[in-house]
């Protein structure tokens, strides 16, 4: 599904969509493009550098979207998506997106098994991004 190029770079994106987002990048200029494409919808994102950050973050922040690497050091964004997971039920947790440069059908497969809201692949687009976003619900249960 494509969309109108006015529609998907409007800071307002974040107004109708209000949503708390933590990325999960080791990578530095990988989290600066995507900070980028989050504040061009007007979003103020945090930042995790590896899973085991994750996991702590979401710990003390009660966030809507995790923005996941699944290739990180010290916890990959598959461990540190089964310890969120394990912690806090289906309402209370937030949605989980995987972004990855790995793009073969099996990982998809294997993030959405895991329970993932959904799968981007890198290099990540701002369509891409409004896609995933709009299928996301701000979380209650926290």
């Amino acid at each position: 599904m494509s969309l109108p190029r006015t529609c998907i770079m409007d800071v307002q994106f974040s107004e109708q969509y209000p949503l708390r987002i933590l990325l999960a990048e080791d990578n530095r200029v990988n989290q600066k493009v995507l900070l980028r494409l989050l504040k061009r919808l007007g979003y103020e994102a945090d930042v995790a550098n590896n899973g085991r950050e994750a996991v702590e973050l979401v710990r003390r922040r009660a966030y809507d979207v995790v923005l996941m690497d699944i290739q990180m050091p010290e916890m990959d964004g598959l461990e540190a998506t089964r310890c969120i997971f394990e912690e806090w039920s289906p309402d209370e947790r937030p949605h989980v997106i995987a972004v990855t440069a790995n793009a073969m059908q099996e990982n998809e497969e294997a993030c959405r098994e895991l329970g993932m809201s959904d799968f981007i692949t890198k290099p990540v687009s701002l369509e891409a991004i409004v896609l995933a976003l709009r299928r996301c619900q701000p979380i209650t249960g926290r």
